[in-house]
């Protein structure tokens, strides 16, 4: 390399994933599972952090994931993502998770969450990796809020000083 930082698009690193809710994938109440929608949103997560990476990644947290709105059986979902932001060796990724009952003509945005993965090499090694070029509005709105819930991880997994969270303590105090 001459020197120069490599920035991708986000663009470049999304995907879209569907699935179509089946007996298999449901409750007794025909919703879908939470930990069956868990597996695919890590499994599209994973393959954005992939994509914008160019190497094997590892999940290392995922942010809080509410099920405030059942995906009923019959349902197709659609589980989109893209990485948001890079740290060194680690990225976030977005995910939104919409739900369409077809006969119905009826879509509804059901979850999103915010994944974070690492880049690792063959003995699982952290990697640096490319940072990230927010264009939309909505991507540059997602980056700048990265650093907060970066820290916020952080600071809840006791490996940051609440102290040391200059971009939470901002939100607080004047």
């Amino acid at each position: 390399m001459d020197g120069k930082k490599i920035r991708k698009p986000c663009q470049e690193s999304k995907v879209t994933m569907t699935e179509l809710i089946l007996p298999n994938d449901t409750n007794n109440l025909n919703n879908l599972f939470g930990g069956r929608l868990m597996h695919w949103m890590d499994i599209a997560a994973a393959v954005s952090a992939q994509r914008h990476s160019n190497n094997v990644v590892v999940t290392a947290s995922v942010d809080n994931i509410s099920f405030s709105q059942p995906i009923n059986i019959g349902n197709v979902i659609t589980i989109e993502a893209f990485v948001v932001r890079v740290f060194t060796t680690s990225m976030e990724v977005f995910i939104k998770v919409i739900a369409e009952d077809i006969p119905n003509a009826k879509k509804i945005q059901t979850h999103t969450a915010f994944f974070t993965f690492v880049a690792v090499d063959k003995e699982g090694k952290p990697l640096k990796i490319p940072e990230v070029a927010p264009e939309s509005l909505f991507e540059k709105e997602l980056y700048k809020g990265a650093l907060r819930r970066r820290q916020l991880r952080l600071v809840v997994a006791k490996r940051m000083e609440p102290k040391d969270a200059h971009e939470l303590k901002s939100l607080f105090i004047n």
